[in-house]
């Protein structure tokens, strides 16, 4: 039975003020998943532990958080955003310092699971709230100064990793979330509007069972395939194996949440609608060449041009600098014209910039002509975030915000896994064929990432061309009540 308050959702006074909590938050959970990479050789050291187990460090977070967004943007609509966001950033921050603490690369792996579950519950949560606190003539301004954050964040993490690393000890690359943690959540305790109407369904308890195992199977599978060279796991286990049962499950839990529950935990009508579907297809795209960009990249920055980590880390400010810059403007953008060409742009000026990477890398190039191609690969991404998460829940119905959040950064995560997955695999298999030349062989492939952003420039073009958010053809949708739970539930 569904109980949604009557009550229009409360609005914070200064809902600049709320985004600003909230994107303490987000920035933490973005730029811890990729910070560990340039610490990996202290840990090796620190924690006398094997390269297998400081790859988990990184693995479990990825996994610990792709695995329950699903259910923590419908906890966000049962038990209220500002509940579950709090929580989350209380148990990441909690798990930082036991990060930073551990003595053992098994208690290190430990806490980063538990600070993958923490990211988990905040990251819906945070693009739920953007969408109900700001009206729609102002949402997609919030959604660039949310999208660059997230932009700047990915990109800083191998910079801050760096220098903390070789300043202080890989240690503090987990301490230093601690103080600001504290001070994202008296933030959010005292900034961030309570009393958001709750969706007072009954658990899908089947179909959390079966997404969650669906997809710890198959990101375990991809995200660790390389490790295993795609052979056995244990036992009479192998990768396929694994991944053939990630999907299995997920098509059960498919099949389940069409036809069991009458209240499902993914209502899959929302992919009826060409806004959201269209716009997580673009994430997913976008998520595989954000990722799949570092490892080919670290690889030619620091065993072809020669750089230390912390030069490499400076080599990435580029890119942080023009994302960061970029994503305000393509929020003030797609409220003034439809998003889809906002993000179409973001997409074709990031694959133009990856292309000149390639370039770079093929000639062997120095530090100017990469730092410039890092540059504009970074407007790219500015001006691709933001514009597309606010194509994917703007026009959906305030009772199932949670649930589209939940869906959307599940389908990103899963993208930057695959991603992960991939560039690992075709940059084994290019160094096979070019064991002289690594230049070449990460210049190759980089060109997947490439091919990937145009499929998803080609899924930018499926999204409605309607008039800007803001204006009256792109409200009723959003505001019609009980009809449109109808719809989507």
């Amino acid at each position: 039975m569904t109980d949604v308050a009557s009550n229009p959702t409360p609005r914070t006074p200064n809902p600049w003020a709320a985004l600003s909590a909230l994107c303490v938050g987000f920035f933490l959970i973005m730029m811890d998943t990729t910070i560990v990479t340039v610490a990996i050789p202290g840990m090796l050291t620190s924690l006398h532990a094997d390269l297998n187990q400081i790859t988990w460090v990184h693995s479990v977070y990825l996994l610990t958080y792709a695995v329950p967004l699903l259910v923590a943007g419908r906890l966000g609509d049962r038990y209220g955003r500002k509940q579950v966001f709090l929580t989350g950033m209380a148990v990441f921050t909690g798990a930082s310092l036991w990060c930073g603490l551990s003595g053992t690369a098994a208690m290190l792996m430990a806490a980063r699971a538990v600070q993958g579950i923490g990211a988990a519950l905040m990251a819906p949560q945070t693009m739920a709230f953007v969408t109900t606190l700001f009206p729609p003539r102002r949402r997609g301004a919030a959604l660039g100064v949310w999208g660059a954050v997230a932009g700047l964040a990915t990109t800083a993490g191998p910079l801050l990793g760096g220098f903390l690393t070789g300043a202080a000890g890989w240690e503090w690359i987990f301490l230093i979330n601690v103080p600001i943690g504290l001070v994202g959540l008296a933030m959010a305790a005292r900034l961030l509007p309570g009393g958001q109407p709750r969706n007072h369904r009954r658990f899908d308890v089947l179909g959390t069972l079966l997404s969650g195992l669906g997809l710890f199977a198959l990101v375990f599978g991809l995200q660790n395939g390389q490790h295993y060279h795609w052979g056995t796991v244990a036992g009479p286990v192998n990768v396929a194996t694994v991944i053939a049962a990630g999907l299995v499950l997920l098509v059960l839990f498919l099949i389940w949440q069409r036809l069991g529950p009458r209240e499902p935990l993914m209502p899959l009508s929302l992919f009826g609608r060409r806004h959201f579907s269209s716009a997580a297809f673009a994430a997913a795209a976008i998520g595989f060449a954000v990722t799949g960009l570092y490892l080919p990249l670290t690889l030619f920055m620091q065993d072809v041009m020669g750089l230390t980590p912390q030069q490499a880390g400076v080599l990435m400010v580029p890119i942080a600098v023009s994302s960061g810059l970029a994503g305000p403007l393509a929020g003030i953008l797609s409220d003034r014209i439809p998003g889809k060409w906002v993000v179409l742009g973001g997409f074709l000026v990031f694959a133009a910039g990856l292309g000149l990477i390639v370039a770079a890398m093929d000639a062997h190039a120095g530090v100017w002509p990469t730092a410039g191609a890092l540059f504009l690969a970074g407007i790219g991404t500015g001006l691709a975030f933001a514009p597309m998460a606010n194509v994917a829940t703007g026009t959906l119905p305030v009772e199932v915000i949670g649930a589209g959040a939940g869906m959307y950064n599940s389908i990103r995560q899963v993208g930057c896994v695959i991603g992960s997955a991939a560039v690992g695999v075709l940059m084994q298999n290019q160094l096979a064929a070019h064991p002289a030349d690594l230049g070449r062989a990460a210049g190759n492939t980089l060109l997947l990432p490439v091919a990937v952003l145009l499929v998803g420039a080609a899924a930018c073009l499926v999204m409605p061309s309607e008039s800007a958010p803001g204006k009256k053809s792109a409200t009723p949708e959003r505001n019609s009540g009980s009809s449109a739970l109808q719809k989507v539930g």
